[in-house]
């Protein structure tokens, strides 16, 4: 996400996502997605303390929740069980996650598109094959970061 147009069309479509789950898109409401845009990578509220966001954490907890129930935010568990958020990715791209074992960071990936067309008839058999039907799918990769190795 680069210009201003396109964050003008997430805060566009997160005001419409709210608005139909009855929550009105506040200052701080807006200011907490910038900075989802600006992070680009899950993270924790901690971390969202450290780069600016200008609510207490008990307010960004109650925030986070209420984009995350208007489908505007995915909250991410990694193995550390600290949460981690980021904007859905009907408001991003489709991606998949790196996670680090040791520290719980997850850091975004984008496949090549032919890679990603093979993992998804994959997924599409392997589901097929269980009885599930498949809407969507994600990919996380676990290693050490490179702040742990």
């Amino acid at each position: 996400m680069s210009s201003a147009a396109e964050l003008t069309d997430v805060h566009a479509t997160v005001r419409d996502q709210l608005r139909r789950t009855r929550q009105r898109y506040t200052h701080g409401r807006q200011h907490l997605v910038e900075l989802l845009v600006e992070l680009a990578r899950p993270v924790t509220i901690p971390e969202l303390l450290e780069h600016g966001a200008q609510q207490s954490q008990s307010s960004l907890y109650r925030n986070l929740a209420i984009l995350e129930r208007a489908g505007a935010v995915r909250r991410l568990a990694s193995v550390d069980d600290v949460a981690r958020y980021e904007l859905d990715e009907h408001l991003t791209e489709h991606h998949h996650h790196l996670v680090c074992g040791t520290c719980g960071r997850i850091d975004d990936i984008a496949l090549p598109d032919d890679i990603e067309r093979s993992l998804m008839r994959a997924v599409q058999g392997a589901s097929g094959d269980h009885g599930y039907q498949l809407t969507s799918h994600r990919l996380e990769l676990v290693g050490v970061c490179a702040d742990c190795d």
